[in-house]
């Protein structure tokens, strides 16, 4: 089954292909950035993506938002992650999260599927916390400074584990039993 994902980032489009490829899913990269509206509503913030993608591509077609919500900061940054990352990446977000009570955090993966005449939704969550400094590679924005509950390593110093444990591999997971399924929708 062939599935088309629009996405810019070539690290997120890895990594979906690592989780969906061996359950018999191919996917059929678009490399666009669709302009994000903003809002800390992640749900919100899939569904126009979305709705944005397919009046572009017109074909059935996955996007997807992935996003920390601090404990510290009353769920913040939620949907405006990217933005805020970009603004202070590693060093200056663990120095802002030193500074709340709790560096505990949730992870979360919002997943937007249109088959052309429905949207759905999948969703991974993963609760954790924010390593007092950056560790491992920092390419993939704030995988370097995310530790899952129950580990001691950050994503990124995790390599191949991250994929099998990760909040995108549990919304993918729910869209791959989904398309399972769903006949005739690909």
């Amino acid at each position: 089954m062939k599935i088309r994902f629009l996405s810019a980032n070539e690290l997120k489009l890895s990594e979906v292909r690592t989780i969906l490829e061996p359950v018999g899913v191919e996917v059929v990269p678009i490399a666009r950035r669709i302009e994000e509206i903003q809002t800390e509503n992640e749900v919100e913030l899939v569904r126009d993506k979305l709705t944005k993608a397919f009046s572009i591509i017109g074909r059935p077609l996955f996007v997807e938002h992935t996003g920390l919500f601090l404990d510290g900061l009353n769920g913040l940054p939620a949907g405006l992650t990217r933005i805020f990352w970009s603004r202070l990446n590693a060093d200056r977000f663990t120095k802002l999260v030193r500074g709340l009570d709790t560096p505990c955090v949730t992870a979360k993966t919002v997943l937007g599927y249109c088959d052309g005449r429905k949207m759905y939704q999948f969703e991974g969550q993963l609760r954790g916390r924010i390593a007092p400094e950056p560790a491992g590679p920092q390419e993939f924005q704030w995988d370097c400074v995310f530790i899952p509950e129950g580990y001691t390593q950050t994503f990124a110093e995790m390599g191949d584990l991250k994929n099998e444990i990760s909040n995108r591999r549990l919304a993918l997971d729910r869209f791959a039993a989904f398309l399972k399924t769903a006949r005739g929708y690909v």
